[in-house]
């Protein structure tokens, strides 16, 4: 009797995790709010916007306002200000990271019994081998782990390293197929090459050894602003030749979203495959991305910084073709997705919530604020810093410090509306808008509403106390590429 219980567990187990479903998250590098076709724009992405129309589209969505801070979020599931990597990006030679005590998304879907598969843009730390995808709970890593590149030679320049400048030949290759540099793709574009990774996972797996769990950060849309012709030609119409650019990048990243639903489908994973899309951060006017109406853009605190273009496709949603207002934000996908895992988050401090309910059913969010940021300024010295900030409350928002470029950008060939201003030259201060009803932030409503900019910069105050020591090193010059065969790789030993 004891074998047949036995055998019975076994079967209703491997049952359960065969109707788990596959998750893949695509993440877009600087997309713009604009940039996307249901949201008006001129570029064309017909692939994204059937996955958005047929499921569930995010329209009160936050993501971070810049790059680093974004994918550490969603990969622990907590603020940057409890993870130390609160003050920007990480750079190149800096010896920085996710703390190794945090423990990332895939780790916690790889307990539940899932294959995880990482590939593109990692940019959350490599300084040692302990940091690599691989190491963090990835089964596969096909990318790069630095900020941006060339995307066709993949070769990663010098430029600016923190307040340190770097000198002498810091160019190197930055492409990696689980921990060891590959050079065999130069010549490829990324979008093409990550797209066709993600095809060959999907058509290689087995389904009855259990889901699969694909962390998909393109390289687009981020500069530099390269893109095969042909993809280019549609928009020959658009005169500013960086919008034009960046539509083809778009319609490139639109086409590998298409291809890897095509092969879902070939492979009769369609009706069991969860798909999430976001941006990593609004998008950079000055690289041909676009986000109107909103304010503000990459690395702001205005919404046309943080407000994330998002959604979520799959046959598991209950309620689909919808678009839904509630708060969410990207530390929520964290237990979200563990949740849809079948795995558990007990024991783990998260800033996210377990958002599906919301997603499938309509449920209200279980969030009812947003601390978009606690970030230290410093000073040109280095030795000393204020904070900017930011945090969302209800329908109340408020901005402290630098807010970051604040005009409303119309796309190229558009003109500002009649009667309204798109410049918005400000530099520190307060501010503290409605932004249900207010979305495009052009009403500041500090004095009238004292007791409720009072109510926010208390919370902001709460959360700075439980903020840990931010971690910013200087850049180490050991990270050189030309040390390490003229590549980017781990350059301190574990």
């Amino acid at each position: 009797m004891r074998q047949v219980a036995s055998l019975f567990a076994f079967l209703v187990a491997a049952v359960s995790a065969n109707q788990r479903p596959n998750l893949i998250f695509i993440l877009a590098d600087d997309y713009g709010f604009h940039d996307i076709g249901y949201h008006d724009s001129e570029i064309d992405t017909p692939n994204l916007d059937r996955l958005a129309s047929e499921g569930v589209k995010l329209e009160n969505y936050y993501v971070q306002p810049i790059c680093t801070p974004t994918r550490s979020q969603l990969l622990s599931g907590r603020y940057q200000i409890h993870t130390g990597l609160q003050c920007g990006i990480i750079k190149p030679a800096q010896p920085n990271g996710i703390p190794l005590d945090d423990v990332l998304l895939p780790e916690k879907l790889k307990e539940a019994g899932y294959s995880t598969h990482a590939i593109g843009k990692w940019h959350v730390g490599f300084y040692k081998p302990e940091y690599l995808p691989t190491r963090r709970g990835f089964d596969s890593y096909y990318g790069y782990l630095t900020g941006s590149e060339d995307y066709i030679t993949h070769l990663r320049g010098p430029g600016e390293y923190g307040h340190w400048k770097a000198t002498g030949n810091w160019t190197g290759v930055d492409f990696h197929r689980n921990e060891e540099v590959t050079r065999n793709e130069s010549g490829y574009y990324s979008t093409h090459l990550f797209t066709k990774e993600v095809v060959s996972i999907i058509q290689s797996h087995d389904a009855a050894k259990g889901p699969f769990f694909v962390y998909l950060p393109y390289q687009a849309v981020h500069a530099p602003l390269e893109v095969p012709e042909s993809y280019v030609v549609p928009y020959m119409h658009i005169q500013d030749k960086k919008r034009r650019m960046y539509a083809g990048m778009v319609s490139a990243m639109d086409e590998g979203v298409g291809n890897i639903t095509k092969a879902l489908t070939s492979k009769g994973f369609s009706n069991n495959t969860l798909i999430v899309f976001s941006t990593d951060n609004g998008g950079q006017v000055y690289e041909g991305g676009n986000n109107w109406p909103l304010r503000g853009w990459k690395g702001s605190l205005w919404e046309g910084g943080m407000k994330g273009i998002g959604f979520v496709h799959g046959s598991i949603i209950k309620k689909t073709k919808r678009i839904s207002q509630e708060l969410i934000h990207v530390t929520d996908w964290f237990p979200t997705l563990v949740h849809l895992a079948g795995g558990n988050v007990s024991g783990l401090t998260l800033d996210g919530y377990n958002q599906w309910d919301t997603i499938s059913n309509g449920a209200p969010s279980p969030r009812t604020e947003i601390l978009h940021e606690i970030r230290p300024v410093y000073n040109n010295t280095y030795e000393s810093f204020s904070y900017r900030a930011g945090i969302r409350i209800g329908d109340w928002k408020l901005i402290v410090g630098d807010p970051g470029n604040s005009s409303w950008v119309p796309p190229p060939g558009m003109s500002c509306p009649a009667g309204e201003s798109c410049m918005g030259n400000v530099t520190t201060g307060t501010w503290l808008f409605n932004v249900t009803d207010d979305p495009e932030e052009r009403k500041d409503l500090k004095g009238a509403f004292p007791e409720k900019v009072k109510e926010l910069l208390d919370r902001i105050e709460y959360y700075n106390r439980t903020a840990v020591p931010p971690r910013y090193p200087d850049p180490d010059p050991m990270a050189c590429p030309q040390l390490h065969g003229g590549a980017w790789v781990p350059w301190q030993k574990e």
